[in-house]
């Protein structure tokens, strides 16, 4: 159902929109929106906007293949600014960061595991054969685990050696191969971090 948006408070028409990451609660953008750009984006599901240099409405994603799927839309008190929780299928800033609001720090970067864990659910949902995230659950919940323990075991070795490159290589391999037996399980990263924040407090 299309909020009922006051699209006439502004001279041009156009009304802010926030979109926030429906996974992580992360803010990923801001950009304007108009009548036709909102009925769109209801229609198609994928995040459309309105341009105020070009004029005209552009789909995010359409040029770099980043598009944000809708999860839901939300409206503010004042009916005058959108509030878009969505599923981002790449970066989204242009300069290749999760959020247009940071730039490449440590926040930045861990949404890159949530982009990981799209992935590899994808591998899962949509198998491909030339996949080796496929191939992974193709052959089994102990094949997966076997890896995990695999990847646990090079960590370790490679944590008594002195190649600290090599260390966070293999620190790596533990956290993909983590993230596709928690697929492989139906847990999913929220979950664990969670947990993690039950024990902080």
């Amino acid at each position: 159902m299309t909020p009922d948006v006051d699209f006439d408070k502004y001279k041009d028409g156009l009304v802010p929109v926030i979109v926030q990451d429906d996974g992580t609660g992360k803010v990923l953008m801001l950009a304007f929106m108009n009548r036709e750009a909102l009925d769109k984006t209801i229609e198609t599901g994928l995040v459309t906007f309105y341009s105020r240099s070009r004029q005209q409405l552009w789909t995010k994603g359409e040029t770099s293949g980043n598009f944000l799927k809708v999860a839901s839309v939300h409206i503010d008190c004042d009916r005058d600014t959108l509030l878009i929780k969505a599923q981002p299928a790449g970066p989204v800033c242009h300069t290749g960061s999760i959020s247009c609001f940071e730039t490449d720090t440590a926040a930045s970067r861990a949404g890159v595991l949530y982009d990981l864990e799209r992935v590899i659910a994808s591998r899962h949902d949509e198998p491909d054969k030339n996949s080796y995230t496929s191939t992974l659950f193709a052959a089994g919940i102990n094949r997966v685990a076997q890896k995990v323990g695999e990847e646990a075991v090079e960590l370790v070795i490679e944590a008594k050696d002195n190649n600290i490159n090599n260390f966070k290589s293999e620190a790596a391999d533990l956290v993909f191969h983590l993230l596709v037996l928690l697929r492989a399980k139906g847990v999913s990263l929220d979950e664990i971090l969670e947990i993690l924040a039950d024990r902080r407090r």
